[in-house]
């Protein structure tokens, strides 16, 4: 579920199944699929992303799909190795931090690195997307992709009502100031010298992503957004419930206040971002109460879906601000979590 999904409605969709001609490129492609005890996702993905790679044609020395492996125990080694044009890189330090971080440092100087996790399928032309609109948009630093939900079972009219999973959809060349990596192409030039590197600090806490991004465009990169460029990502069962999206939005409410409070440069800005979460979030919480009687009033599921969605992420922004906050991606021996 995104941070994203309150974020207006889509634009018209855009065509999709093309495959932009990139025309000849003057550095490697890479794909960065990270896993994490997901053998079966893995050995779907890798096919469909060696696939991608191979519609832009003739490419630099060093392209190929990277697979970086969280586990500890590198589990995913051995279906790596089995699969032409592709590497492998273990970071059994714990979270997808660490893993994107060995991405970006296992990648060739000034490659085109493209962000794509096991759970997620790229789209016809997801790759060729990205990498046209770098082309055509003179270079940004970072090129971000739309990314679907794809339920493992039809979700409850609650879910459906509220979009807790439908995410941004935006003109292709809009600029935007952070993006989720599932769906991400990064100049790793530009990277390397804006200085932008993942915090590993964040381990399990989540929003890694959007720390990164964040300071790539406040060191003056360029993100732009690519609609064509798609990627579905599988949303379990589990994931469907209302304790399990009420918990997201209090976590990722979190995670986004540490985001601000880590861009705030100096004493002063930290403390008037930390009190705007707080006051903020905590207003959120009558807010959701207003909302949810003009949902009995209007008779919009909508609203009395997404009434107690923003509560939750009031609470979140403000236990954020207060510098509290949930670990977003725990793991045990026998299930990964994302």
């Amino acid at each position: 579920m995104s941070e994203d999904a309150d974020a207006g409605p889509e634009c018209n969709e855009a065509a999709a199944g093309d495959t932009p001609d990139v025309g000849p490129l003057d550095r490697p492609v890479v794909i960065g699929l990270l896993t994490y005890k997901r053998p079966e996702l893995l050995a779907d993905a890798l096919p469909l992303l060696t696939d991608q790679l191979a519609t832009l044609g003739d490419l630099p020395e060093g392209s190929c799909v990277l697979v970086v492996d969280n586990d500890p125990d590198a589990s995913a080694r051995l279906a790596a190795a089995e699969v032409p044009g592709v590497a492998y890189v273990h970071e059994p330090t714990p979270g997808i931090a660490a893993a994107r971080q060995a991405a970006l440092e296992a990648a060739p100087a000034g490659a085109l690195l493209a962000f794509i996790d096991d759970d997620e399928h790229p789209e016809t032309g997801w790759l060729a997307h990205l990498v046209s609109t770098w082309v055509r948009f003179d270079r940004p630093a970072g090129v971000a992709g739309r990314v679907l939900p794809a339920y493992q079972a039809a979700p409850s009219d609650w879910v459906v009502a509220g979009g807790f999973f439908v995410r941004r959809s935006l003109p292709t060349g809009t600029p935007v100031q952070a993006a989720g990596a599932g769906s991400l192409l990064l100049d790793l030039a530009q990277v390397d010298r804006l200085g932008v590197s993942f915090d590993a600090s964040l381990g399990l806490k989540g929003g890694e992503d959007t720390l990164f991004t964040r300071q790539l465009t406040h060191r003056g990169g360029r993100l732009l957004w690519c609609e064509e460029a798609r990627a579905t990502d599988l949303v379990p069962v589990d994931r469907t419930t209302r304790r399990w999206v009420l918990q997201r939005a209090f976590s990722h409410a979190g995670a986004a206040a540490r985001v601000d409070l880590s861009i705030a440069d100096t004493p002063l800005r930290r403390a008037a971002t930390r009190a705007r979460l707080v006051g903020g979030g905590l207003a959120r919480v009558p807010a959701s109460g207003l909302l949810y009687l003009r949902g009995l009033v209007r008779r919009s599921p909508r609203d009395r879906a997404r009434a107690p969605w923003l509560a939750m992420r009031g609470l979140g922004l403000a236990a954020g601000g207060m510098g509290y906050g949930l670990v977003e991606y725990r793991r045990s021996d026998s299930a990964a979590t994302k």
